[in-house]
């Protein structure tokens, strides 16, 4: 199914209409409409995790999971709309004795307007109709039009029908929630008028594209792409010698989780030569499975993308997981530190699955000049112990993530109001994150009023609602 060109624009007039509504709605009434969603999504549960283990194979375990995580954010930002701090509600009170004089300023974030939604195919739940992104852009006071994955469309469609019947229960405007369907839809969203930012997860080469599409309009929008991150791993010999069994079977684990389709993927994991680690981690993934990826076009690129690695002349193949029936079939591998800076553009290219790459390093010059040639990334992750100086390491990690872990593995993302889930190019397109409170910022912009009348202001800016949110006064912050 794909969407018209009539249609488009038939969902971009209502969602022009409904954007003033968003954006003027009390904190009570936003945290309201977000809530029913949650709710209704909940509600709803047992059939869509039906549909989305059909279309995608996930497991109906995992799904479960996912829809809670999805209802927990809807949740999350329900409640920073109520607390108000993302406003940043600024003002500075007028000083003729100033110099030069300082007139009456009061500054606060408002939403965009209409905003355009990429879901994503390895989280048909929390990165689609009614993920993250979603949530942050009605949060902030935009209507949003999702563009379907194409990995997952039955459930897309009785997502969104479900979405929007909530929506409508709840007092919501019409136009606050649409789907369209297609490439070419997709294209046509991100070049339309109506539309002000846009959220993407997904492939490098997709979200350049929309990207680029974004910054050709005639009206540039800001465009907010989580593209693609192989999450380096950094162990030391002290930290092997003191947990090397322990580190192995967690990397087994986390780079196979969800038959390794996660952006948090370890994919390149750095480790001293000569430690024994590679025979451990061999050891650990001998006994785990594969299983069937999400769509075709991942099916078939996975081979490749391993074809691709292992034609390095560095590169061996270190062990397989167990056989499985259909699907991608776990693998480890290995190369040099030496040929990863010679030759990054192959062996740090990501390889979207049950992959990694075991780099072996000889010294900390060894390392640091293979780190140098590592791109942009969601995460990096240091596994030292208390007797190693990792400071040097430590800066190259910091410089290319955005999220540094220094204890476990990097799949899995808590949805907080700490968490951060973007990097440098080419993990993201912006340095804000798609997870977590703060990701509510990609869909606001600043607006100042000078020396405006108290009943032209909007209301959270008047005297009686700042004593009732977190502001700043003439520099001087004040919470409630």
């Amino acid at each position: 199914m794909t969407t018209t060109t009539e249609q488009l624009d038939v969902f971009a007039a209502a969602a022009a209409a409904a954007a003033p509504v968003w954006r003027t709605a009390p904190a009570s009434d936003r945290a309201a409409w977000l809530r029913a969603l949650a709710d209704a999504l909940d509600a709803a549960s047992d059939e869509v995790v039906e549909i989305a283990d059909r279309e995608t194979r996930l497991g109906a375990g995992r799904l479960r999971g996912e829809v809670a995580r999805t209802t927990g954010q809807l949740r999350l930002f329900a409640g920073v709309v109520e607390q108000g701090s993302y406003l940043e509600l600024t003002v500075d009170d007028a000083d003729a004795a100033a110099t030069p004089p300082r007139p009456e300023l009061r500054r606060m974030l408002t939403g965009v307007g209409p905003v355009a939604v990429f879901s994503a195919s390895n989280f048909p739940f929390a990165f689609s109709v009614l993920g993250g992104d979603t949530a942050s852009a009605l949060a902030a006071g935009n209507p949003v039009i999702v563009k379907a994955h194409s990995g997952h469309p039955e459930l897309s469609r009785r997502t969104a029908e479900i979405a929007a019947a909530a929506l409508e229960a709840a007092g919501a405007p019409a136009g606050s929630l649409a789907l369209v369907e297609g490439r070419e839809a997709g294209n046509a969203l991100v070049r339309h008028p109506v539309i002000q930012a846009a959220g993407f997860t997904g492939s490098l080469s997709g979200g350049r594209a929309l990207f680029d599409l974004a910054a050709s309009r005639p009206d540039p929008i800001p465009f907010y792409g989580e593209l693609g991150s192989i999450n380096p791993v950094v162990i030391t010999a002290a930290a092997i010698d003191a947990r090397g069994a322990q580190l192995a079977e967690g990397l087994a684990a986390s780079f196979t989780l969800g038959v390794g389709q996660f952006c948090t993927k370890p994919g390149v994991v750095f480790v001293p030569r000569g430690t024994g680690f590679e025979q451990a981690v061999a050891d650990a993934v001998t006994g785990i499975a594969g299983g069937p990826l999400l769509t075709d076009r991942i099916t078939e690129a996975f081979p490749a993308g391993v074809d691709a690695l292992t034609a390095d002349p560095s590169v061996t193949v270190v062990a397989h997981g167990a056989e499985t029936a259909e699907g991608a079939r776990p693998v480890v591998l290995a190369t040099d530190a030496a040929a990863v800076a010679d030759r990054a553009d192959t062996l740090l290219e990501e390889c979207f699955g049950p992959v990694t790459l075991l780099i072996r390093y000889d010294g900390e010059e060894d390392l640091h000049r293979a780190l140098r040639a590592v791109q942009g990334c969601l995460t990096a992750t240091l596994h030292a112990e208390d007797t190693d100086d990792v400071s040097a390491t430590l800066a190259l990690l910091q410089d290319r993530a955005g999220r540094v872990l220094f204890a476990g593995w990097p799949t899995g993302v808590a949805v907080t109001w700490s968490q951060h889930h973007g990097g440098p190019w080419p993990a993201t397109t912006s340095l804000h994150t798609s997870v977590g409170a703060t990701a509510i910022r990609r869909f606001l912009r600043p607006i100042v009023f000078q020396d405006a009348p108290e009943r032209l202001l909007p209301p959270v800016l008047r005297d009686e609602a700042l004593a009732t949110l977190p502001h700043r006064r003439n520099g001087v912050l004040t919470l409630p």
